[in-house]
């Protein structure tokens, strides 16, 4: 039996997008993580190899994503050849860049792959799904779909994972930067409250139906007034230090927005092109460093492929 195996890069996505919460998010080109899937002659799906994770990212199949999400995939297709996954984790965990996302996208993409793409893309949503749940106990796809199928993507309903694209008007730019510091999801969710008052609920409707017209529309002007976050925003803010001033930073270059990535602590910002984009992630990124946090930064058009075999 050949032991040629295949490689699946899967990006990093930017979920909640400010007044989306759980149900928007955008792939970029960069970071992302590694798969490599091959045949074995041993039965059965194994992990043989991890890099990147410090130690952090168990064997186990059934609390690893992307092994996860492989074996859901081999048992929806009833596969019982053996396979070996070795996963090369490009990108930090807790960033809010869609880390566990990612793997559990290219888990479930590397054996599709090999095994001569039965399935397609969007039906491998629901085993990649399953295996991010691993990571943070919720099923919801606002890092995975944009993970997977690229774009930007508005989940009308995570339980049944009626995902649509949404149209991104040319040249838009995201800006996300990174410091290094730790947000862990489960922690960010902790601090939310259950409740939103009405005046809340009425105003992040019309900031999410204002962005997917001014993005359907090519409308900057209607984008700038709707990536806007009244609720998730104020209590998670207080996770990242500096993040007023960063916000801040951003604006004032003329970003069209800008707001907490994912669980944060990544902070991202949309941007009207390349130079813009380019003024925002230095003035954001000045903030961190000039109170010396360390961070990265990312400059990217809307990643509009996804996942992909390299």
């Amino acid at each position: 039996m050949t032991r040629t195996g295949l490689k699946i890069f899967a990006p990093a996505s930017v979920a909640n997008v400010a007044c989306g919460y759980d149900i928007l998010g955008f792939a970029i080109e960069k970071p992302g993580d590694e798969i490599i899937i091959r045949f074995s002659e041993k039965p059965g799906l194994r992990i043989t190899k991890i890099t990147g994770a410090k130690g952090k990212i168990p064997y186990e199949l059934e609390k690893n994503t992307a092994g996860f999400a492989a074996l859901k995939t081999l048992e929806h297709l009833g596969e019982t050849r053996g396979f070996e996954m070795e996963i090369h984790k490009k990108m930090p965990f807790g960033s809010g860049l869609g880390s566990s996302a990612a793997s559990a996208v290219g888990g479930a993409m590397a054996i599709n792959e090999l095994l001569d793409n039965p399935l397609t893309k969007r039906e491998l949503l629901p085993f990649a799904v399953l295996g991010e749940q691993i990571a943070d106990g919720a099923y919801h796809a606002d890092n995975v779909a944009p993970s997977l199928l690229g774009g930007m993507t508005f989940i009308r309903d995570n339980n049944t994972l009626d995902v649509h694209k949404v149209h991104v008007p040319r040249g838009l730019q995201a800006v996300v930067i990174y410091p290094h510091i730790k947000v862990l999801t489960r922690d960010s969710r902790d601090i939310l409250s259950d409740t939103v008052s009405l005046k809340q609920n009425i105003q992040q409707s019309g900031n999410l139906g204002g962005l997917l017209i001014g993005m359907n529309n090519s409308d900057l002007d209607l984008i700038r007034r709707s990536l806007n976050d009244v609720i998730i925003e104020p209590q998670r803010a207080q996770l990242i230090p500096h993040f007023y001033k960063v916000k801040e930073a951003a604006l004032k270059e003329d970003a069209l927005g800008c707001s907490i990535s994912g669980a944060g602590p990544s902070i991202f910002a949309l941007c009207a092109n390349t130079f813009i984009a380019e003024n925002v992630g230095n003035a954001m990124k000045k903030v961190f460093s000039d109170n010396g946090i360390e961070n990265d930064l990312f400059i990217s058009p809307i990643n509009h492929e996804g996942a992909i075999r390299v």
